[in-house]
């Protein structure tokens, strides 16, 4: 499914960000930027050592990577050029600024990428997984913050892939409200 925002693309996904063509992809990352689970570990292992000492050299030089906030790297041996690493909220009920923090990382991610010069960016679900956001929910603040951002900043293509079938169909339910 695709639509346009003014001259910019968004286009949803079923497959594995590790192999998507994009000029970057987004890695729901940790605070930690040492690589974990889900889409973080995946994108660490396709990689390679690469991406891990470009964060390393992060960390050491500023720390780790607040909640919302977004640091690039190199992509590695992935096929995208550069990783933007963001981190997005763990759900606690949503009564902890949960919904903020999620638009802020997905906000800050676009953010990085156009400091960067960068026109195709991928992203995954941010925090739907081992983080328990509910889905529904963050599809809509994903799809409202990347619209939000395109009106103003247009890119050549913002890509949503999505691990799942029926995450798919979520974000694409989102997308048609919009």
């Amino acid at each position: 499914m695709k639509i346009n925002i003014g001259t910019s693309r968004v286009v949803l996904v079923q497959g594995d960000i590790t192999q998507a063509d994009t000029e970057a992809i987004v890695n729901a990352a940790n605070t930690s930027l040492m690589g974990g689970g889900g889409v973080d570990g995946a994108i660490h292992r396709a990689g390679g050592p690469k991406i891990l000492a470009a964060c390393k050299a992060i960390v050491s030089r500023q720390g780790r990577c607040p909640t919302g906030e977004a640091v690039v790297t190199t992509g590695g041996d992935l096929k995208a050029k550069y990783v933007i690493h963001t981190v997005g909220p763990v759900w606690s009920g949503g009564d902890r600024g949960e919904r903020e923090l999620l638009a802020k990382a997905y906000r800050n991610s676009l953010v990085a990428a156009r400091q960067k010069g960068i026109r195709s960016v991928a992203f995954p679900s941010i925090s739907t997984g081992a983080y328990r956001f509910p889905i529904e929910e963050a599809a809509r603040i994903a799809l409202g913050t990347v619209r939000e951002f395109l009106e103003e900043h247009p890119l050549a293509e913002v890509r949503f892939v999505l691990f799942s079938e029926t995450d798919l169909h979520v974000y694409a339910a989102a997308l048609r409200e919009r």
